[in-house]
């Protein structure tokens, strides 16, 4: 049997206290600023706010990671408390709808389903979702438009691999970036800027699914990536500091000799 949002939703005080000192900012007598704010105008923080959440957690630092997550909290709270003020909803209409989910898209936990594996509850999950947005005319209407390019790439590609839409072989994927890196020289080689640009991103979304074909976030690749170049780029330019010199006045050779010594140590 499955329990109900009720006996799942149990909201601690310091939560209780957060909703309430955020109503008391934004009523009268409380922060102007506070008062202030719109849904869009909170959009660009909250963007921001989900961004520094993954990166504090990519640090593997607890004080901070717990720190970005209560930020990026209060501005879910706000967003809520703007939309009760409005007679909207509210927060708890907010918690209940997502406990709700929560348990309706996990038969496997909560009711009769047998599905056991990772690769079997998301496909339920994908098949309840369907059945919940029927009226949506197509599977992918629900990708999200505003997502980051990787990100969005890699989420279009997971959803219709749950359909069976997909490289059965890794072999396959591979020689799919060999074939794009192929296109893309030809491209190139042809001076034609227009398909350059279309198979530039026909190879990042080959790559995209490649990294997902080996379970990995193409996402976080190349967010690791940039931090090891920036990392390694910093080292280079504290060694031009060290022999009296400054970029911009430093020609490509010598500074791919140190860039290289950099990578060997």
């Amino acid at each position: 049997m499955a329990e109900s949002s009720e006996s799942l939703n149990t909201q601690p005080s310091s939560f209780n206290r957060l909703r309430d000192i955020v109503a008391k900012l934004r009523a009268p007598g409380g922060c102007p600023w506070d008062q202030e704010q719109t849904h869009e105008s909170l959009l660009p923080a909250t963007i921001e706010e989900a961004y520094e959440v993954a990166e504090a957690a990519r640090a593997r630092n607890d004080a901070h990671f717990q720190e970005e997550l209560g930020d990026l909290l209060l501005l879910v709270v706000m967003h809520a408390e703007i939309a009760r003020e409005a007679g909207r909803f509210t927060i708890d209409n907010v918690i209940a709808e997502i406990t709700d989910k929560l348990v309706r898209r996990h038969p496997h936990v909560f009711g009769e389903s047998d599905a056991r594996d990772a690769s079997a509850v998301l496909k339920q999950w994908e098949a309840i979702k369907r059945e919940e947005k029927k009226g949506d005319q197509h599977y992918l209407a629900s990708l999200p438009g505003a997502l980051p390019a990787l990100m969005r790439a890699q989420k279009a590609q997971g959803k219709v691999a749950r359909v069976n839409f997909d490289w059965k072989e890794l072999r396959d994927v591979i020689a799919k970036v060999e074939e794009e890196l192929g296109e893309l020289k030809h491209a190139v080689e042809s001076d034609d800027r227009e398909s350059t640009e279309d198979e530039i991103g026909d190879l990042l979304f080959a790559v995209v699914n490649l990294a997902r074909k080996c379970k990995l976030d193409a996402e976080t690749a190349l967010q690791s990536a940039t931090d090891k170049f920036v990392g390694r780029f910093n080292l280079l330019e504290d060694e031009l500091r060290a022999r009296g010199k400054k970029l911009g006045n430093v020609d490509l050779e010598e500074m791919d000799a140190i860039w290289n010594e950099i990578k060997r140590k």
